[in-house]
């Protein structure tokens, strides 16, 4: 594999935990994006919610003028206000469903093409069945909404039983989810996570086949697997952070597998498929160094691939 990752794949990186000080919209939203922009590395960024109007003008300003494209995430919205798309209160799901309402608004404001959100809590066995058709219903009604905004869903699966315990979840069925959306809404896809994948209790050549007809939008990063250690759960450390699952040999394992799947080619589709870097500093880590350990990461791992 000797060609250049810009000819294959757009790489973005996830803006909102890499400096995690923005999550909320608010902070230093601008100067961070625009010190990405400002590093070709990129070809785009995956941003989140923004409260100031002037702040949204000017990451646009940026995007255009540095050539970015931008991606929206909504999963820290659902997360931070604690609603659920599959909430088996209809009041309930009803104001998670406004919420990403409003984030697909910012989203084509923004010149997205795609919003990525995350499923409530899985009720358990006696529940889930119709957790998954109230589901079905809420992720429908987004799928037409943002169609109407000339936006496509995409859902990202998260751990069942450690952190998020997300109903979606384990590949197998999300697979069978995808196609049950797909059936009306053709451009929903799914996102899966490298960073997920051990919290999953899956690997990559397990779950990417199994996803791949649905795939359409890729996370790498890492994960700590051991109760008690730093990091531990769905917290995204840098590559080979202590007690962590991910390094440079997993990543390499995982975007090999994107070739071998196809989700990568040597001679892409004319519309180049995202992988986005998912990163935080934890502790009193600094974003900035984490960022050049993860460029490190990536390019010894794009140079190992054959």
């Amino acid at each position: 594999m000797k060609r250049s990752w810009e000819s294959v794949l757009t790489l973005s990186v996830v803006h909102f935990m890499l400096f995690p000080e923005t999550m909320a919209g608010e902070g230093p939203v601008v100067e961070s994006i625009e010190k990405l922009a400002l590093d070709d590395f990129l070809g785009g960024v995956e941003i989140t919610l923004i409260k100031d109007p002037q702040a949204r003008a000017a990451v646009r300003s940026i995007a255009a003028q540095s050539g970015l494209k931008l991606g929206f995430g909504a999963q820290p919205v659902l997360l931070s206000s604690g609603t659920s798309l599959n909430n088996l209160d209809d009041a309930g799901r009803k104001r998670a469903v406004e919420l990403i309402q409003g984030c697909i608004d910012q989203a084509a404001e923004m010149g997205c093409a795609r919003l990525a959100f995350l499923t409530g809590p899985d009720p358990g066995d006696a529940q889930r069945d119709r957790a998954l058709d109230l589901l079905a219903d809420s992720v429908k009604t987004l799928c037409a909404y943002g169609a109407d905004k000339g936006l496509a869903l995409t859902l990202e699966t998260f751990d069942r039983d450690i952190d998020k315990k997300s109903i979606l979840g384990p590949s197998e069925l999300s697979a069978a989810f995808a196609k049950r959306i797909r059936e009306d809404y053709p451009t929903f896809g799914l996102m899966y996570d490298l960073s997920h994948m051990p919290l999953l209790h899956e690997t990559a050549r397990e779950a990417l086949p199994l996803l791949r007809p649905y795939l359409v939008h890729m996370h790498v990063g890492n994960a700590v697997m051991i109760p008690g250690k730093p990091a531990f759960g769905d917290l995204h450390p840098r590559f080979g952070y202590p007690n962590s699952e991910n390094d440079t040999p997993e990543l390499i394992e995982f975007l090999q597998t994107l070739f071998e799947i196809g989700y990568l080619q040597d001679a892409p589709a004319e519309t180049k498929p995202w992988v986005g870097i998912e990163v935080r500093p934890q502790g009193e880590e600094a974003s900035e160094l984490i960022w050049a350990q993860t460029k490190r990461t990536w390019r010894a791992a794009w140079s190992a691939l054959s």
